[in-house]
């Protein structure tokens, strides 16, 4: 089976169970400004995507607290020497607004991001371009965001796709995508395992 992947982590990962792995860039972040970003008027400053995490270190922060809405978002802020005050134990927005402490928060995403969950006020970082790569080869993919689903939609190609979490399969499903798995714990170990426990054959 063909693999579609969109971490280049994930190619090891996959080859490992056995299947081709190919890594294909759906989206292309495009930043919205070049300001410094100070969050120090907020309790909180939400971080819900490693593009987000980087998008911030390039720009430089300044923030009293940080809650970052899973592992992978947590280690890009790290990995800029940003401390990660908070990550919820369910990797989703509904999961980060259950754990973060009463407080104001400033949410810093995408443009066009979910803002329907978290209370308080929005900062887009970039926007997401897609990209139309030819995928018709790919058997599967491995998706790690809606606005990555909506990309490999766009391209009309019929590949079915595993999904990092609830809110990637629902914007997937939006989009006309078969979702035929979805990952129990929303980090690249979950969506791994995803991908080993279906039972796939081909097209012949």
């Amino acid at each position: 089976m063909l693999v579609l992947v969109t971490r280049e982590e994930l190619v090891v990962r996959v080859e490992s169970l056995g299947h081709d792995a190919i890594l294909c860039e759906l989206i292309r972040v495009e930043p919205l400004d070049d300001e410094p970003v100070d969050a120090r008027g907020y309790d909180w400053l939400v971080v819900t995507s490693r593009n987000g995490a980087h998008e911030l270190a390039r720009r430089g922060v300044s923030a009293n607290r940080i809650a970052a809405i899973g592992p992978a978002t947590a280690e890009a802020l790290r990995s800029h020497g940003l401390r990660v005050d908070l990550v919820p134990a369910t990797h989703t927005q509904e999961g980060l607004r259950d754990e973060l402490p009463e407080g104001t928060v400033l949410l810093a995403a995408a443009e066009g991001a979910r803002r329907d969950v978290l209370d308080g006020d929005f900062l887009p970082l970039y926007r997401t371009i897609e990209l139309q790569p030819d995928v018709r080869s790919a058997d599967l993919a491995l998706l790690m965001s809606g606005s990555a689903a909506r990309a490999l939609a766009a391209t009309e190609a019929t590949v079915p796709v595993v999904a990092i979490g609830p809110q990637t399969a629902a914007e997937a499903r939006a989009a006309g995508l078969d979702v035929v798995a979805v990952a129990a714990t929303h980090d690249l170990d979950g969506l791994v395992e995803a991908l080993r426990s279906i039972s796939w054959s081909s097209p012949s």
